[in-house]
């Protein structure tokens, strides 16, 4: 199916688009816009039952939500992108990259990893979400996406997140729950070809930085680059993680 997106930037510029985490939408990067638009055309997508996509009935899968992106690319003509994501944002990518390696010139990975130890969590927090909604555990997914001392610097920036998480579609995230918790990509990593930077939020607990280095050893060449902050590092350490970006692509 194809995504509710948002197409920005000069017209005749590369295109670059950028892949949201769980439970976010394209306002994830409004920090980075006005870099990014300097040498890109910047494509932000919405994940399924996120933002302004619909939600079709779950169990997901990576390759569904990586197959939504390949949908857009196709309707908007577009053969050849960068990408950038976060968290399961970046899982797609991953998945892109290494299935699709024609489609993809450049590649970062922030805050991320290639699978999860166990399925349970995300298992359990799928039947949460279906039965009482998003709302019953926005709270406790968005306590994960900052560090104390920046929900204390910047209140009303994690609330505005929590909020978002708060209405994202009740099957679109449970759908999205399950895609992580069968999501494997580890023997993708070493036939990825596109240029890769990998960032880690010191902080993250969500990911932790050793997942983030275990994707970066295992990519050809990949580099590895730890900024601080939590899950939102490009929200947290915006500064950080911009730079990294303009360096990179």
């Amino acid at each position: 199916m194809k995504p509710h997106y948002e197409l920005s930037g000069p017209p005749d510029a590369p295109v670059l688009v950028l892949g949201n985490s769980l439970g976010t939408t394209t306002a994830l990067w409004d920090r980075q816009l006005p870099l990014l638009h300097r040498r890109f055309r910047v494509l932000r997508y919405d994940h399924r039952g996120h933002g302004g996509s619909g939600a079709e009935p779950g169990p997901y899968r990576i390759d569904d939500l990586a197959d939504d992106v390949l949908e857009l690319l196709d309707a908007l003509g577009l053969a050849r992108v960068s990408y950038c994501g976060v968290s399961m944002g970046a899982m797609v990518g991953m998945w892109l990259a290494g299935h699709a390696p024609e489609r993809i010139e450049r590649l970062v990975l922030c805050c991320t990893a290639a699978g999860f130890p166990s399925a349970r969590m995300w298992l359990d927090r799928a039947a949460a979400v279906r039965s009482a909604g998003t709302g019953a555990v926005a709270s406790a997914a968005a306590a994960r996406w900052f560090t104390p001392a920046f929900r204390a610097r910047s209140p009303e920036v994690a609330a505005a997140f929590e909020a978002g998480l708060s209405e994202v579609d009740d099957e679109g995230y449970a759908g999205c729950c399950e895609a992580l918790a069968v999501m494997d990509l580890r023997s993708v990593l070493p036939v990825i070809e596109a240029p890769t930077a990998v960032i880690a939020g010191t902080a993250d607990e969500a990911t932790p930085p050793a997942c983030g280095r275990f994707i970066a050893d295992s990519v050809p060449g990949a580099s590895f680059h730890l900024v601080p902050g939590a899950h939102l590092a490009n929200v947290e350490a915006a500064d950080e993680v911009s730079a990294i970006l303009e360096a990179h692509l």
